[in-house]
């Protein structure tokens, strides 16, 4: 890696007031849960599929008790299975024809009711515990690629169109292939069921789809020799069940984030902060790797300018994902090759930029994205801004580089635009491989002074949220200079204020690992 001399005390200092801006949120996220969260509890607890309308069994259940939920779904279930003697799915398709109405029943037994809702969950971690242990064994049979990872999405709508694109770029070199999500369903709050072969701008996440890509990843890898990554999106109204279906199919990467559905997507702020934490328990216990999305905030905001917020959002999203028991190598932070090409000494103030975060973030995989914003749909100079965005990344060591495309600016890139962004890729990591170890800046020069400016202003931006607070700070546009009140957004109608008997099945069973791992980063 590049020598970067950086103050160790202001790093320090940026993680400290990180964990102490996420500890503040936790305490109110652990007074909560959510719609979301409630159904990945009955997904957990075996329950699948739809009615005969199309509406998901779990969005049918959480419904119909909406005005119970306050100590929990799983007992009320539970305990409605034991008195009607029905199986889970059974109960909620009655609730949906009509035939059994639960909001008055009561909990006979809440001990019965507790054991069998944790012995159900406990069968839906037992199944996502197995494809934790089936990708570990096809790395060591198969063995993988050295970071960076070369990262390319497929998005045609339709699943099967997608296979046949990931098997092309996984032939061209791909490492990761993400399989991205149809435009609109972060505000969707219910996961659709099944196959599907419509989308706009991507395909829709359902659990039928993510194990029809893993089973072509899975066979091409065997073909290629390496094992092939899969990625999709852990964000927006559905979050935590998309991480439960996530990881009882084996994806290894979800797009995941603290702050991205409070700023583009105007969802509640205390949903959000709720569903991820949630989330990120479930990634934790599966392996799963998660990507967050910095590298939005440079769509809406200048790059030179608030490349700090950058660095400040990335030391949050590092501290909340601890308090969800996930490991550093679990941590894929974000940011990206945005600053304006035109700017003198442009590509150093890249250098800097990139140098400085895999500097604070030594054992994450970051996640650097390609230059999107200045993007002209000239595809020539596209090549070369591509290219050295694919320098910049094996110069600094990152961990996951998603791959630029030609006419990234123009339309979902051709399956050609793929092929020339591998080769390119390719080329530059093969050619400058050990070039960063290399390397050490003048610590008076241009890279060492801007690096050393962005971290300074890091830190009195995470200062100031730590007086301020949290959701203060993005009420007044801390990040990506959007504004977002507490109260607004969508989805706040889904959040519950737990009761004194609230009950999950989900946390007796993470909790060994979950605390084990909070306990480890703590220490760091």
């Amino acid at each position: 890696m590049i020598k970067l001399d950086l103050d160790r005390n202001k790093i320090d200092k940026a993680r400290s007031c990180a964990k102490s801006i996420a500890s503040k949120v936790q305490e109110m996220i652990i007074r909560h849960s959510t719609h979301s969260v409630e159904r990945a509890v009955l997904r957990l607890m075996g329950l699948d599929g739809v009615d005969d309308k199309g509406v998901p069994l779990p969005n049918i259940l959480v419904g119909h008790l909406s005005d119970r939920l306050d100590n929990g779904i799983a007992l009320l279930a539970a305990s409605a299975m034991i008195q009607k003697g029905l199986t889970i799915e059974e109960l909620a398709q009655k609730v949906s024809e009509g035939s059994l109405d639960l909001r008055n029943e009561k909990i006979n037994d809440p001990e019965v009711a507790s054991k069998l809702a944790v012995d159900l969950a406990r069968k839906g971690f037992e199944l996502i515990e197995q494809q934790r242990n089936n990708r570990e064994n096809a790395i060591v049979k198969l063995g993988q690629s050295p970071q960076p990872w070369l990262y390319v999405i497929v998005a045609t709508g339709n699943i099967y169109a997608d296979v046949i694109q990931a098997d092309m770029v996984v032939r061209q070199g791909a490492d990761v292939v993400a399989v991205i999500r149809s435009t609109g369903q972060s505000l969707l709050d219910f996961v659709p069921h099944g196959p599907t072969t419509e989308g706009f701008g991507g395909t829709f996440a359902t659990r039928a789809n993510f194990a029809i890509m893993r089973e072509a990843l899975d066979k091409a890898g065997e073909r290629e020799g390496r094992y092939i990554r899969q990625v999709n999106y852990a964000s927006g109204l559905c979050m935590p069940e998309i991480a439960v279906l996530g990881a009882m199919e084996r994806l290894d990467m979800m797009l995941n984030d603290c702050l991205y559905g409070i700023l583009f997507r105007d969802i509640n702020p205390i949903r959000t902060f709720v569903d991820q934490h949630f989330s990120r328990m479930i990634n934790a216990f599966a392996g799963i790797i998660i990507n967050t999305g910095e590298d939005n905030y440079l769509t809406t905001a200048d790059a030179v300018e608030k490349g700090h917020t950058v660095l400040a959002s990335d030391f949050i999203n590092e501290a909340f994902a601890g308090l969800s028991g996930l490991s550093p190598w679990q941590m894929g932070l974000g940011h990206a090759f945005e600053i304006n090409p035109d700017i003198s000494d442009s590509l150093s103030l890249e250098i800097a930029m990139a140098a400085l975060v895999r500097k604070c973030f030594p054992d994450a995989p970051i996640k650097y994205m390609p230059p999107t914003k200045h993007m002209t749909g000239d595809i020539f100079f596209g090549y070369v801004l591509n290219t050295m965005f694919n320098l910049v990344g094996t110069l600094t060591d990152q961990g996951i580089q998603l791959l630029g495309m030609l006419t990234e600016a123009s339309h979902t890139p051709f399956v050609s635009d793929r092929y020339l962004s591998l080769k390119n890729a390719r080329y530059v990591f093969n050619a400058a491989r050990s070039l960063g170890s290399q390397i050490q800046f003048d610590s008076e020069g241009l890279v060492s002074r801007r690096a050393t400016e962005v971290l300074n202003e890091a830190v009195e931006e995470l200062s100031q949220i730590e007086k301020e607070g949290l959701l203060a700070a993005i009420a007044r546009g801390a990040f990506a200079d959007i504004k977002r009140s507490t109260a607004g957004g969508k989805g706040a109608n889904g959040v519950i204020l737990k009761g004194p008997n609230y009950f999950n099945p989900a946390y007796p069973i993470l909790a060994e690992r979950i605390d084990a791992a909070i306990t480890e980063v703590n220490k760091s």
